[in-house]
């Protein structure tokens, strides 16, 4: 990973509600965000799966780091998310890709799987790109 994607990973530790709910970054690139949870006690619901607005934080936060990787500020404008399986138990992943690109907008599919590459959820994000840049908000 080099240093201007480093810097964007440790951004991101300041997304406080992602980290700690456990949420964790572990790889990315310009477009591309790889995250992970540990699925703990905390994060099941009444029936005893996984919340759907724990799995949606995790698809949300790759999705984030994804679109404001190019550089520029990215801020979701619409986002869906499908869920397919439940789960209970393990790690849970999110994979996000970018779909396109242009000034203003870009659009991202992220799957969400388990330890199994079972598909979870699937996640679909737009976001809008302002002339901001991240680096201004980097810690220094």
């Amino acid at each position: 990973m080099n240093e201007e994607m480093k810097k964007v990973k440790e951004h991101f530790k300041n997304d406080h509600f992602a980290t700690s709910i456990g949420v964790k970054i572990m790889d990315l690139n310009k477009g591309y965000c790889k995250a992970k949870m540990e699925i703990e006690p905390r994060h099941l619901n009444s029936v005893g799966t996984v919340q759907g607005g724990a799995m949606f934080t995790l698809a949300d936060l790759a999705f984030a780091v994804a679109s404001n990787a190019h550089g520029n500020v990215a801020l979701a404008i619409s986002t869906n998310m499908s869920f397919v399986k439940a789960v209970s138990s393990g790690t849970l992943y999110a994979e996000a890709r970018e779909e396109s690109i242009n000034p203003k907008i870009s659009t991202y599919h992220v799957k969400v799987t388990n330890e199994n590459d079972d598909l979870i959820a699937i996640f679909q994000g737009m976001a809008y790109r302002k002339r901001d840049l991240i680096s201004d908000f980097f810690k220094k």
